[in-house]
């Protein structure tokens, strides 16, 4: 546990998410127009995005989490990842789900 005697809490709970359906399905629905209206080039920004605010929103044993990855520095990625497929005949697809998790812990954090 943390050093400072500050820890959040809900109905009792020291682990909890507190992100609302509306705001879900708004975020979604921003991603997906995004994602078709920019044929793709932008569904890493969708992505932070979504994932940003799946994270920003959760408490764990009472310390919230933060999610700081930026749609840049996974656009970056996102192209590695791609040229990655391309040269292995799409073998590498397997893999990248895994290099998103890892990205996405890469870039989370405690806030308190």
């Amino acid at each position: 546990m943390a050093t400072d005697n500050f820890y959040e809490t809900k109905n009792g709970r020291t682990s909890f998410f507190d992100g609302g359906l509306l705001q879900f399905i708004g975020w979604t629905i921003l991603g997906i127009l995004v994602t078709v209206f920019t044929l793709g080039i932008c569904y890493p920004w969708a992505l932070t995005m979504i994932y940003g605010w799946k994270i920003n929103h959760t408490v764990i044993e009472g310390r919230r989490i933060r999610f700081s990855g930026s749609a840049f520095g996974l656009f970056g990625n996102w192209i590695k990842w791609l040229l990655l497929i391309i040269i292995t005949l799409g073998i590498y697809s397997f893999w990248v789900f895994i290099k998103l998790e890892d990205w996405k812990a890469k870039n989370t954090s405690f806030v308190n």
